[in-house]
């Protein structure tokens, strides 16, 4: 199974391990892969896996395929991305995108977990600001979730957000830290900037979680995705 990257065009092979958890999904959920040439996350679904399936047989074209190309073929690729005149073939990617929660016990924890698995994230909680800081140790994390309540204290007190605003802005800037509290405004950009944050919502608004992060990480990847890989490719 093959798909191709909606950023660069990168055509991308597919494991057998992704391919087995696309046909695990539940109808509507994704996962979300990296791009082994732009390093960019999207997401694919199992709706992908049956029309790839559909497409070919024993690595040829179905007879109804080649019926369908005989009466309409295809539009060309697009090869734009084609610089050097060659295929380098690679595996796809094995990288399923992490987010790590850290909220308090309330029904809100549960709805933002499954809006994160449902847009194929790999979610891990942290029950303390300890444990919190232990896993990112050795995780890099897409996403980081943190309730204004999960600590005992002003937010700007707490262990866990006092770690996140001190990280090295190396790491820092390809985390997509979410902040979630009583005291915050949905999509409020310059609360966000004050809270070293990059999304801020209020609880009222955290059944609407998984449509907001749906509108908020295209829009942060489309605006901060070249400056970033042109800061990774100089080492900064």
């Amino acid at each position: 199974m093959r798909v191709s990257c909606p950023h660069c065009g990168k055509q991308l092979k597919i494991s057998d391990k992704i391919q087995k958890s696309l046909e695990a999904l539940e109808p509507g959920q994704q996962l979300r892969v990296k791009c082994v040439q732009c390093e960019k996350p999207f997401p694919i679904d199992e709706s992908m896996r049956l029309r790839a399936g559909s497409q070919a047989v024993g690595g040829r074209p179905s007879p109804a395929h080649q019926r369908t190309r005989r009466v309409r073929p295809p539009d060309p690729p697009d090869i734009s991305w084609l610089k050097e005149g060659i295929f380098e073939e690679k595996e796809a990617v094995e990288e399923v995108p992490r987010a790590l929660v850290l909220m308090p016990d309330f029904p809100g924890r549960i709805t933002v977990k499954k809006d994160l698995e449902k847009l194929g994230y790999r979610v891990e909680m942290a029950a303390t600001p300890e444990e919190g800081i232990a896993k990112m140790q050795f995780v890099n994390y897409a996403t980081v979730i943190l309730h204004s309540h999960f600590e005992e204290k002003d937010l700007e007190s707490t262990v866990f957000h006092r770690y996140m605003k001190a990280m090295n802005m190396s790491r820092r800037r390809y985390i997509f830290y979410i902040l979630i509290g009583e005291g915050l405004q949905t999509l409020y950009d310059l609360q966000a900037l004050a809270c070293s944050a990059n999304l801020v919502i209020n609880d009222a608004d955290i059944p609407h979680f998984s449509l907001l992060l749906r509108k908020t990480i295209p829009e942060y990847e489309a605006l901060f995705g070249p400056l970033m890989e042109e800061m990774r490719i100089t080492g900064r």
